[in-house]
């Protein structure tokens, strides 16, 4: 019997549960209603243009602690699609993906284009419908049907809609008239503004194991040390953006004006006391701003170290057992002032959307709305960076479709 889905949303989720769905159910008519006049472009975008499909993180209950959002709804749902069932998925298409040392994976080609090529080529094959340029303006149930008003003024009917139009306000209004809770998108995966002379001028400069924090934080974020980058507006990097992600929220609430506390060197200050204490003792004649420890790159230590002492002269044994203290705090709980934020690169990633637990994550369908189903970031759903995102939306744009 055939049957009409609707897909609203011509993103990843969307065309990955249009595919799917069509794919398996040969003689329904599966149709994208894409508001704009191009589809995937976020896809595009994405991974520097290389479209990051996926993290090597193949066991469920690991991949899941790196959502924020939606980690405990999306344990189960990882053991049905996962980043194996992922890479077989392109790969039995003739998209080759390789893992890289930070177990991001990509295609081969290094081009996102081939990602997008791949889906429409699926698309076109599967006999899936792709109409551009046709928003929608209502949503609502006809007769056991959802009944869809376009912008184009049409009225089409649907045996069952997915809705994937990740941060999407008109969408969400549309999804609260019918009875839903939205929860209220707020920036995620960003970059901290920070003006301080300890880093001005230094931008491009990584630190590899640092610890971050957010001073007087209501919540303990549990965020492992890991690469520091200093930017022409402040910081960034896996640390950075990894607690802008768990802190969402709460950085939103103070309008993104902060203090965060930052461990350059991953130690505790009485270690890093004790190492400046064994070069006094053993390395007495090396200057303290020309020899940088714990792996610190040298215009990032020269830059501390001068600036602490007041000195680019000093040598270890002439360090004082305060000058030591002093340097050592620096060190391990330096103070910055945050003033705002920035985005990360060309992506844009928010907390928010379709309350969770109002969905079904077995089939991703809506609690509350009957043949009513999502996918992608539309839930209030987000992961850190490195291919999470994408992973989510694969996910549950597969269970969705299948469901159907």
């Amino acid at each position: 019997m055939s049957k009409s889905i609707i897909i609203i949303g011509g993103g990843a989720a969307g065309f990955f549960a249009a595919i799917n769905c069509a794919k398996k159910n040969p003689s329904y008519l599966v149709t994208i209603l894409e508001k704009s006049s191009s589809v995937l472009s976020k896809v595009k975008i994405s991974g520097g243009g290389r479209c990051n499909v996926t993290h090597a993180c193949f066991d469920a209950k690991e991949l899941a602690k790196h959502y924020p959002r939606g980690e405990k709804q999306l344990l189960g749902a990882f053991t049905k699609f996962n980043p194996s069932n992922t890479i077989d998925w392109f790969e039995q298409r003739g998209v080759e993906i390789k893992r890289e040392d930070d177990g991001r994976m990509f295609p081969v080609s290094d081009s996102s284009q081939t990602i997008i090529d791949c889906f429409l080529s699926e698309a076109k094959e599967a006999g899936v419908v792709v109409r551009m340029q046709t928003g929608v303006e209502k949503l609502s149930i006809t007769n056991n049907q959802l009944s869809i008003h376009t912008s184009t003024n049409e009225t089409l009917l649907a045996d069952a809609v997915i809705v994937t139009t990740g941060s999407s306000h008109n969408v969400w209004t549309l999804l609260e008239k019918l009875g839903h809770k939205v929860i209220a998108p707020v920036p995620s995966l960003f970059t901290f503004n920070v003006n301080d002379e300890r880093i001005e001028g230094l931008q491009g400069l990584a630190v590899q194991e640092a610890a971050v924090k957010i001073c007087n934080s209501k919540s303990a974020f549990n965020i492992p040390p890991s690469a520091l980058l200093i930017t022409h507006t402040g910081l960034s990097g896996p640390a950075i953006l990894r607690l802008s992600a768990w802190g969402a929220r709460e950085l939103a609430s103070v309008n993104h004006q902060f203090e965060i506390e930052v461990n350059w060197v991953n130690k505790d200050l009485n270690a890093v006391k004790e190492t400046f204490k064994f070069f006094r003792q053993n390395h007495p004649k090396k200057n303290v701003a020309s020899n940088s420890l714990f792996s610190v790159p040298k215009r990032l230590w020269e830059r501390i170290t001068t600036l602490n002492l007041q000195s680019a002269t000093l040598n270890f044994a002439d360090l004082s057992n305060q000058q030591i203290e002093s340097l050592g705090r620096e060190l391990t709980v330096a103070r910055f002032k945050v003033s705002g934020k920035s985005t990360f690169k060309d992506e844009f990633v928010t907390a928010g959307g379709v309350d969770l637990a109002e969905v079904d994550f077995r089939t991703m369908q809506s609690k509350i709305v009957p043949n009513l189903y999502f996918a992608g970031e539309v839930l209030d759903v987000d992961a850190i960076t490195g291919g999470f995102n994408f992973q989510a939306a694969w996910t549950t744009a597969f269970i969705a479709s299948q469901t159907i």
